[in-house]
């Protein structure tokens, strides 16, 4: 089990900057790194005009703009290609809305099937724009690897404006532009944009320097599918992020989009409540889902239409299939246990079956990622000679960097980013994949720098569960990578009742009793009996419990409550 670390204990002065805020609110603040007044603004109150930089600064921003609008000029046919996940789906709806508002009808989105032509540009596609007349591609989410479709791209006459934020390897493609701060030479003052925020830059863009009919500050109601990618992706929620998505939250709770509202009534989401855990557990899988288990197309249709009865049937469709896509990966998950509890544990597990869908691996991967707390590689085959899969990291090694730190001939393709990513590899080469993986791992992991601890913010009593401490952690949201959810230290507490409720009763509820008598109930989803090996959680025991505080609205009443994060004894 691992080790309390409660951040505040560990900080022996508080800045006098930040005197002028609450306890609570100064300790949040430091445990994320912010000491000085002028940063804490900046945290605590985006503004748009302050903290969006100027899309100019991305390099060849000029150059592409100028290529897309030479292209409306002369008319020519575009293809906009998006990834098939939510943030490539999302960022493909930003370009249509754009091209549709100007009014601009020769162009179409084109979001690639992931089990028949994988990730990122595939030449058949290429070849078929090509024979449509389509002189202009503008890659969404992807491209950034893509050196031998973009290079066929170029011999059929199509000029290709990669927008991407993966990570680039050594040979760029030979795009006509390339948007990625992440590329060498580019000095945009935050490279952790989100795919669908880079082509959010690029609207923005376009609108200064274009002639286009539309109103000052349109480019704003665009925010909600940045903002929605911006979560979803789990980019830093830092510097810009940390403004696109508190902005994208404001603009999806006001969203007219028939396919969003329709979704949101049909998962019991209230829109002018909408949080970050309801992108990140509701809306994303979805979305996600199309991809998974069906055709992408679908997601994008839902997002962008204007047709009231279809969004209704796509909205019912992404429910059903996103169930289907839960019952087919609580399956393999059964499948991995039973396989790794008969293995000895290596610093990289491997782990696969060629009967695995691999529209789901990437969910598998992140739940043994979370369970075993190691890099984790999940395989399957569909419908193809050569294996695919999907992996993850727990921090202590970049997966790019690993996967490209094997020999050169291991791997058919790599691609992602730090914590996530994916690959194709041949039957023959996957037998030896965990011993050189494993081998790779110790020579480029951090885990020397790790930390085994479980970082909390702060220890709190039962009585300071309240509205007004709530109201104070609310002021660092939108949270996710790189500003964590509040954590907080309840220690010597008394469980007064104990209930297992869901289908299959893996959900836990407690409530406790505050000094005057008020309960204090506490949720844990997928916790079970055996959820805390050695601990009693039964009526009477005293614990120590690890929670955040989250508000839940029931049947639209608020209600303050903790959610579990571990139990232990005192």
């Amino acid at each position: 089990m691992k080790a309390d670390k409660v951040a505040d204990e560990a900080k022996e002065d508080t800045p006098e900057n930040l005197n002028k805020y609450p306890e609570l609110t100064r300790k949040l603040l430091i445990n994320r790194g912010i000491t000085t007044e002028e940063e804490a603004e900046r945290f605590l109150n985006p503004d748009y005009e302050r903290d969006i930089h100027d899309p100019f600064l991305i390099l060849s921003m000029d150059k592409a703009v100028d290529r897309i609008l030479q292209a409306i000029d002369a008319k020519e046919n575009i293809i906009i290609y998006g990834d098939y996940d939510c943030d490539g789906i999302p960022g493909s709806v930003i370009m249509h809305d754009f091209f549709k508002k100007i009014g601009y009808r020769n162009f179409e989105n084109y979001i690639p099937h992931r089990h028949k032509e994988g990730y990122g540009l595939n030449i058949p596609a290429v070849e078929q724009f090509a024979q449509k007349g389509v002189t202009l591609l503008i890659t969404v989410d992807c491209g950034i690897t893509d050196v031998e479709e973009v290079a066929r791209a170029g011999a059929l006459g199509i000029d290709v404006i990669v927008t991407d934020h993966h990570l680039p390897q050594e040979i760029l493609p030979a795009a006509f532009a390339i948007l990625n701060s992440k590329q060498e030479g580019d000095t945009y003052p935050d490279n952790m944009l989100c795919g669908a925020s880079v082509a959010w830059k690029l609207v923005s863009a376009l609108l200064q320097k274009g002639s286009f009919d539309v109103p000052k500050g349109w480019e704003k109601w665009l925010l909600d599918m940045a903002g929605l990618s911006t979560i979803a992706d789990m980019v830093p929620l830092k510097n810009e992020n940390r403004v696109l998505a508190h902005y994208g939250l404001k603009v999806l709770r006001k969203s007219k989009r028939p396919g969003l509202l329709k979704l949101l009534r049909k998962m019991s989401v209230e829109q002018n409540h909408l949080t970050e855990d309801d992108i990140g557990f509701m809306i994303a899988p979805r979305i996600n889902a199309a991809s998974r288990m069906d055709i992408p197309m679908k997601a994008f249709h839902l997002l962008s239409t204007e047709d009231e009865v279809l969004a209704g049937e796509l909205s019912d469709h992404l429910h059903k299939i996103n169930d289907e896509r839960k019952w087919t990966v609580a399956n393999i998950m059964k499948e991995t246990k039973t396989m790794l509890t008969h293995r000895e544990l290596r610093s990289v597990i491997v782990i696969g079956n060629p009967k695995w869908q691999i529209g789901v691996l990437g969910i598998v991967a992140g739940n043994i990622c979370e369970e075993y707390e190691r890099p984790v590689f999940v395989w399957g085959r569909e419908g193809s000679e050569n294996i695919k899969g999907s992996c993850r990291s727990d921090g202590s090694v970049n997966v790019v960097e690993l996967m490209t730190s094997v020999r050169e001939e291991l791997f058919i393709n790599v691609g992602g980013h730090e914590l996530a990513g994916g690959f194709s590899i041949s039957h023959d080469n996957i037998h030896t994949l965990e011993d050189e993986l494993a081998l790779a791992y110790e020579k480029v992991s951090r885990a020397g720098n790790r930390t085994e601890e479980l970082l909390i913010d702060a220890k709190l009593s039962l009585d300071e569960v309240t509205w007004n401490t709530y109201g104070e952690i609310e002021r660092l949201a939108p949270f996710g990578i790189g500003n964590h959810k509040p954590t907080f230290l309840f220690e010597n507490i008394r469980i007064e009742s104990v209930r297992h409720f869901g289908k299959e009763k893996n959900h836990l509820g407690l409530d406790f009793k505050n000094s005057a008598g008020r309960n204090v109930s506490a949720i844990g989803f997928f916790m079970d009996k055996d959820a805390f090996p050695g601990v009693e959680v039964t009526v009477g025991e005293q614990i120590t419990l690890v929670a955040t505080l989250e508000k839940s609205l029931f049947r639209g009443r608020a209600e303050l409550r903790l959610r579990i994060v571990e139990i232990r004894n005192v």
